[in-house]
């Protein structure tokens, strides 16, 4: 057995003399020199003493206190150096000469806040309560607060789809959907010609034009209009002639003469209903054409009478 650095072995391994190992026990002189001191700590090399450090910058408060702990000394602040570091918002008010916070009640009329007597905000019992009237209930309480006096909805459809709105209007009264209206217009022509051939051609040529103006009184809604004309002509038709007439592109009426002799205004009187949709506050000038077609030997026409009607639906 051989010893290593800082061992010693003594003995020679018998029972009567074993081995005996020993280690050198290691000096502070050799451990001390393995530490150094960093920020904010002190470190003596002789002595081992480790220790705080406070800086010595001007204006360090941190020292070491007469029991060897680090002391930070109160700070010396004022009631004038904290006061301005304080003012009052909304609901408060601040004396900034005294330092006093306290709560401010508005003046606004109505106002039932109070200071009551033990210097607290106090609210007299039953002015939180509100006095409703038509289309309200409740009295603004906790256990009754003010709402919409409502009805229950007495129809099949879904009230969230079908129900109409109510709203505010510039007065603050309530205001509901504008009111559903309904009116009619109407205009009518019984206008005589000279005996006028009847063009040929088929389903028609157009021959006359007549309009009717039709205005939307509703500002806020679009109008659905069911139109109604009415069309009459009255032929002159020699032996054998024949003669149409027609509203728009439909032939509407024909008429031939299979007699041996001239028959004098024939005519009929035919309807036509279809339907349309004006903008809010709109006018529309609706067309009634007259075709006329199907003209033979000889055939004329001598007079057109229209109606044409508009009823109008804001819904």
């Amino acid at each position: 057995m051989v010893a290593g650095d800082g061992v010693t072995v003594d003995g020679s391994g018998s029972v009567a003399n074993p081995y005996i190992i020993s280690a050198e026990a290691v000096t502070c002189e050799q451990v001390r020199p393995c530490f150094s001191a960093g920020d904010g700590a002190g470190y003596d090399p002789a002595t081992g003493v480790i220790s705080a450090r406070p800086s010595g910058e001007d204006g360090n408060a941190l020292e070491i206190g007469p029991d060897g702990g680090l002391l930070v000394p109160p700070a010396e602040v004022t009631c004038e150096q904290v006061r301005p570091c304080f003012s009052a918002g909304d609901g408060a008010a601040y004396d900034s000469e005294t330092g006093v916070i306290s709560a401010r009640p508005s003046e606004d009329a109505g106002n039932n806040v109070a200071i009551g007597e033990d210097g607290g905000l106090y609210v007299p019992t039953g002015s939180a309560t509100v006095t409703t009237g038509c289309g309200l209930t409740g009295d603004g309480s906790g256990g009754a607060p003010v709402t919409a006096a409502t009805g229950t909805w007495p129809f099949e459809c879904d009230v969230d789809v079908y129900g109409g709105g109510v709203y505010c209007d510039g007065t603050g009264a309530l205001r509901g959907d504008p009111r559903s209206q309904a009116t009619y217009t109407q205009d009518s022509l019984n206008q005589h010609y000279d005996e006028t051939p009847v063009p040929g051609d088929s389903p028609g040529t157009p021959v006359e034009t007549r309009y009717l103006e039709i205005t939307n009184p509703d500002p806020c809604r679009e109008a659905f209009l069911v139109c109604e004309v009415e069309v009459d002509v009255d032929f002159l038709l020699p032996a054998g002639a024949g003669a149409s007439y027609g509203i728009s592109t439909d032939e509407m009426y024909y008429t031939a003469n299979t007699g041996s002799s001239t028959v004098t205004d024939a005519h009929v009187q035919t309807t036509k209903v279809y339907n349309r949709v004006i903008p809010p506050g709109g006018t529309l000038s609706e067309p009634l054409q007259i075709i006329m077609g199907r003209g033979t030997d000889g055939a004329t026409y001598n007079r057109i009478q229209t109606f044409m009607r508009a009823f109008i639906f804001n819904l």
